[in-house]
């Protein structure tokens, strides 16, 4: 452990913003977060995962810890199920490559999304079709105010659409140090519903696809949509898909019969953020080195020199336009600090 300060961000954050952290440290044990901590007690803290899903607007005048906690064990396995312990700091698609590896099930979905294992139940992170609350059990974590070690269990973590305790009521309080997951190890759950993933198989004449080819599939559609950070800086999807009532809905779909909407309950609909966008006109448009990804409008990229600043005036311009255009809200998926 090396305590360092006025230390660069810029490699700490798929977006690529330079910014500064006024001290920082990487942690690689509970024993070593633990001692950081109580070393601490009064400095401000920022946790840092794998920095994939925030906006560096300004520079961190705060204690930066990186989780960097590294491993992966089954603790339990019976002849259906295996349940898989992972450390924070397991770069997450790197993990899902390693369950498929095993032959188990229930992440394949979620491939190639960025971050840190970590993260995801914070941000009870999806993609086709999947969310973490699917495969979660539970994960272990230390508070920050006493070092107490507590673990969340499902029904504990409050999962909603990218939403979580973590989010709410404890923001702030704890660090995750591992999460563990039940997969299947035979009568795989596939999922091709979702999306494009079909007709990916399709294209490559896949008709009983292996989770190896789900996600394989998820990948390739992900990788002509989606830029990889390290070669232009993005966060992912920027924003969330708005869920709307239908009763505010029926007046916006008469005024725009062709927009496109998933029903998710009785009373909401989920409307795509990234159609709003593109037919709002930002899909590919480019403002300085701040941009929106031209093969997906939920992705604003920065081509090299943007600053977060930047970014966020771009988000808040789309934003407004789309609320004066269809009157729908939309929020920001990405952390801003």
């Amino acid at each position: 452990m090396e305590l360092q300060s006025a230390f660069s961000l810029k490699n700490f954050n798929t977006f690529g913003i330079e910014a500064q952290a006024k001290q920082f440290i990487a942690v690689h044990t509970v024993a070593e977060l633990k001692t950081v901590l109580v070393e601490n007690p009064s400095e401000k803290k920022f946790i840092l995962g794998g920095g994939s899903n925030m906006l560096l607007t300004q520079n961190i005048e705060a204690l930066v810890i990186h989780i960097d906690l590294k491993g992966k064990k089954i603790i339990k396995e019976d002849d259906d199920f295996v349940w898989v312990e992972s450390q924070a700091g397991e770069n997450w698609h790197e993990f899902v490559l390693w369950t498929i590896e095993q032959d188990f099930g229930g992440l394949e979905n979620m491939s190639l999304i960025p971050g840190n294992v970590g993260t995801t139940p914070v941000q009870n992170i999806g993609a086709y079709g999947a969310e973490i609350k699917d495969t979660f059990v539970s994960c272990d974590a230390v508070a920050i105010e006493d070092q107490e070690c507590k673990t969340f269990f499902k029904d504990e973590c409050a999962f909603g659409y990218r939403e979580s305790v973590f989010k709410n009521e404890v923001k702030d309080q704890y660090i995750i140090t591992s999460v563990v997951f039940k997969l299947t190890k035979r009568n795989h759950k596939i999922n091709i519903s979702y999306g494009d993933i079909a007709g990916e198989l399709a294209k490559n004449n896949i008709t009983t696809p292996t989770l190896k080819e789900v996600s394989n599939a998820v990948i390739a559609i992900r990788k002509s949509k989606l830029p990889d950070p390290k070669e232009l800086g993005n966060s992912g999807s920027f924003f969330k898909n708005p869920i709307v009532s239908k009763k505010d809905f029926e007046p916006i779909h008469a005024k725009f019969p062709e927009m496109k909407f998933y029903d998710i309950s009785e009373t909401e609909v989920k409307v795509p953020a990234g159609w709003l966008i593109e037919q709002a006109g930002f899909k590919g448009k480019r403002f300085g080195d701040a941009g929106i990804h031209k093969n997906q409008a939920l992705v604003l990229v920065n081509y090299g020199g943007a600053t977060g600043q930047e970014i966020l005036a771009v988000s808040r311009d789309i934003q407004q336009t789309i609320f004066k255009t269809f009157g729908i809200q939309i929020e920001a998926e990405v952390n801003v600090i």
